[in-house]
């Protein structure tokens, strides 16, 4: 009997541990994150809304480092070594607009790379989550 709980119990943490990773890898792993951070840096830089602050950045460095932090925000094997989210965004003073013109971006970034509706809604609404330490800080 307590064999087949053990049995039970190691096939449930490995169906919870094969969970966590299932939108990182509808992401397309490493590799297809960085895509889609490379894609969306193509439309920030095009988009008047959003292309003189991101102009004005180190793009390998902040594509290095924004694939990073989504790796790492969809629970994928990655490690974020940069600055949070307040810290990184302080005396920019990032507009609301400017703010939603970068999830729309995002949006077609990820829509190009066919990344499932459901694995763009988890990824937008952890990213949602930390609007107040982006806009107007």
């Amino acid at each position: 009997m307590f064999k087949k709980y053990l049995l039970c119990l190691f096939l449930l943490i490995g169906c919870a541990s094969a969970d966590k990773l299932a939108t990182y890898k509808e992401f397309g792993e490493k590799e297809g994150i960085t895509k889609v951070v490379d894609d969306l840096f193509v439309y920030l830089l095009q988009d008047e809304r959003t292309k003189e602050a991101f102009s004005r950045l180190n793009l390998e460095k902040t594509k290095h480092g924004l694939s990073n932090f989504i790796c790492v925000t969809l629970e994928g094997p990655c490690k974020y070594e940069g600055q949070s989210m307040r810290r990184a965004h302080k005396g920019q003073d990032i507009t609301q607009a400017q703010f939603y013109a970068m999830v729309e971006n995002m949006q077609k970034a990820m829509n190009q790379n066919n990344i499932p509706q459901r694995a763009q809604n988890k990824l937008l609404g952890k990213l949602a989550a930390m609007h107040k330490d982006i806009i107007g800080i």
